[in-house]
């Protein structure tokens, strides 16, 4: 099912109906600031399981997930000095940073080395999704594992049949977020996407 929200100015009356169908367990790919990203809440043990099988994706790698703010950030990982402050000069946008998981996350979603990736994107649904739930949501890119990412809603309509609901944000560029590990003294570069990373070299 396709649900069409304006990108610019979302309606509440449509985000409340998407959060509502997110809080029953539903499975749902909704617009990120790269591409589409195909979530679900994540306590929600069964929707995790589902989007593992949506995805082809071997479940030794975990998803990341989506922040509405930096402080709902400190309530799921720890956060250094550092790392607020490059977090803080980066956030919205399209950047996934790599910390140390706190007790709160689900194990599903946690590394062997207890680390997760957080995102905020700059992107006035899913932000808006992430408030109205009131907890964090997953984030993995609408794709099959080890394939290109689809921008275009109506194609990942026709091409996820797991999926409940497709909130249609408009045509999206396929591109993905640079992943930046925040969990040493000094930030690490893991995979380089979308967004500015020349604060990495200052």
């Amino acid at each position: 099912m396709l649900l069409e929200i304006n990108p610019d100015n979302p309606q509440p009356r449509l985000i409340e109906q998407v959060v509502r169908r997110l809080r029953e367990g539903e499975v749902i790919a909704y617009p990120t600031d790269t591409t589409y990203g195909i979530g679900c809440s994540i306590f929600n043990k069964k929707g995790l399981e589902r989007i593992y099988q949506v995805k082809q994706r071997d479940k030794r790698k975990p998803f990341s997930f989506i922040c509405s703010d930096l402080s709902e950030v400190s309530r799921y990982a720890r956060l250094s000095n550092m790392a607020f402050k490059i977090m803080k000069r980066c956030l919205p946008g399209p950047y996934t940073f790599v910390l140390e998981a706190s007790r709160e996350v689900p194990d599903l979603l946690t590394t062997r080395q207890k680390t997760v990736g957080i995102r905020i994107p700059d992107n006035r649904i899913c932000l808006a999704l992430v408030q109205g739930l009131g907890s964090p949501i997953v984030t993995t890119s609408a794709n099959l594992s080890g394939e290109e990412p689809v921008g275009d809603p109506r194609e990942i309509n026709r091409c996820f049949a797991g999926l409940d609901l497709v909130v249609d944000g408009g045509l999206l560029a396929t591109e993905v977020s640079s992943v930046v590990s925040l969990v040493a003294d000094l930030p690490e570069l893991l995979r380089q996407g979308a967004g500015d990373l020349g604060w990495l070299q200052r």
